[in-house]
């Protein structure tokens, strides 16, 4: 992946005499003269179709299957209005920070920015009180991504684990093994997995993920509709003490916002991600249909026994329940790789300059395998699917794909303009209060959850 900001540089041009021309430094880095698409030199372009497949397979982890649990949290009713509330703040701040990105990218003059490059820019040429942040910024940014990354992959081990664990059980009911063991067994195949560096290889990867996740998701509504139990069975509405692991676990499932940045730098039309149509605008109503159906059909199916993943709620003695167990566990198992990738990426970024040019091979393998190691050993450390799903998605996933986002745009528009009536900055203040909601209640709900579980 090629970011060009080491080459290409957005400092103002330096002063040649005191006379002055009356050209602002908005004049002169205007991003109507300057067009990042035309100066973007990828060497693995990804077509539009592949770009919607990786946004696709992104946002359609664990999550989704993990949906009838937290409808479970919610009942019915809010749970429909939450998936549909929860779709259009993730779209949006996709939306926003894409759109701040390509600003500051016309700004600057460069082809295009990572995630994490783009926080920096934005607070280092916004208002001047905020310009020496620039770098904690980054900072930040980065050790977000990199909990998102620990977290969310971690969450996915575990999903692969209690799916072989369901299957194996089956076929070897005498002689069984845990899932923090099977956890372990997966270490070596995730390795061999992470070590695929480029994005344009992974579009087979992710193109069979999502036909396993398709399969799999066939079989599960064949399961899940067929004797299903009166509404009267279930709650309609829950109490709203309950309804903050709702909302993690949502924001856990739709947030893809660590791999859009990379897949919108790497299209070979990145025009094509934005707008109406638009991969991101198609792909999230997808998402968002997905979700509601699965969550509201499964909730009423299994009532308040559904589990973490509505798979391990299928019938472990039929085949046909058992191949959609297979599929989901190797629609995971690829998608653990795509969820890798762009935390691989930036953290590659930033210490590959600090080794000699025959080491980075190495370097790289390094890297894959520790980062690896790590997410195994905190699946091992916290090998409860439906708690750490509430967790993750309260504390990292709600900061990277919502407060990061808000944040950045507020201070690139806060000099440029915040829209009529100030608009802008009155539409981020609800999001950052809905942010802080998700945060704090999540965090204090799936922790006391954990508490009551292990004590």
């Amino acid at each position: 992946m090629n970011y060009n900001t080491s080459s290409e540089s957005c400092d103002p041009l330096p002063m040649q005499s005191t006379i002055t021309l009356n050209i602002s430094e908005k004049d002169v880095y205007s991003e109507d003269t300057y067009n990042p698409f035309d100066h973007r030199k990828v060497l693995h372009p990804t077509s539009t179709l592949g770009s919607f497949f990786h946004l696709l397979k992104s946002s359609l982890g664990s999550g989704l299957l993990a949906m009838p649990a937290a409808f479970k949290h919610t009942g019915l009713i809010p749970g429909c209005i939450g998936t549909a509330l929860v779709g259009v703040i993730a779209t949006h701040c996709v939306h926003i920070l894409v759109s701040t990105s390509r600003e500051i990218c016309g700004h600057c003059r460069v082809s295009s920015l990572s995630y994490t490059d783009t926080c920096e820019k934005v607070f280092k040429h916004g208002p001047h009180t905020l310009r020496k942040y620039s770098q904690t910024v980054r900072h930040f940014a980065d050790y977000a991504m990199a909990g998102v990354c620990l977290g969310g992959t971690s969450v996915y081990v575990i999903f692969i684990a209690s799916s072989l664990k369901d299957i194996c059980d089956h076929f070897n009911p005498n002689y069984t093994f845990s899932v923090k063991e099977y956890c372990g067994f997966l270490l070596i195949p995730l390795i061999a997995l992470t070590q695929i560096r480029h994005l344009k290889f992974l579009v087979p990867f992710s193109l069979l993920a999502n036909i396993c996740l398709l399969l799999t998701f066939v079989i599960t509504c064949i399961y899940t509709f067929s004797d299903l139990n009166d509404i009267s069975t279930v709650k309609l509405a829950s109490s709203p003490t309950q309804w903050p692991l709702f909302l993690s676990t949502a924001i856990f499932a739709m947030e893809g916002i660590n791999v859009v940045m990379p897949v919108e730098n790497e299209m070979r039309k990145p025009q094509h991600f934005l707008g109406c149509p638009g991969v991101l605008n198609v792909t999230m109503v997808l998402v968002a249909v997905l979700y509601a159906v699965v969550g509201v059909f499964g909730y009423l199916k299994y009532g308040d026994d559904v589990k973490g993943s509505i798979t391990i709620n299928l019938p472990q003695d039929e085949i046909l329940a058992l191949t959609a167990k297979v599929m989901v566990a190797t629609a995971v198992y690829f998608t653990y790789c795509l969820q890798m990738y762009a935390p691989m990426d930036i953290i590659w970024t930033r210490i590959k300059d600090s080794m000699r040019q025959k080491f980075h091979n190495t370097g790289q393998i390094v890297l894959r395998t520790l980062s690896v190691a790590l997410t195994v050993i905190l699946a091992v450390a916290v090998p409860d699917l439906e708690l750490l799903i509430g967790l993750v998605g309260a504390i990292f996933f709600s900061t990277l794909g919502l407060f990061i986002p808000i944040v950045v745009e507020t201070v690139h528009k806060w000099d440029r303009g915040l829209g009529k009536f100030k608009y802008i900055l009155w539409k981020n203040t609800l999001l950052l209060l809905f942010y802080l909601l998700v945060l704090v209640s999540g965090c204090y709900s799936a922790i006391k959850e954990i508490v009551i579980k292990y004590t």
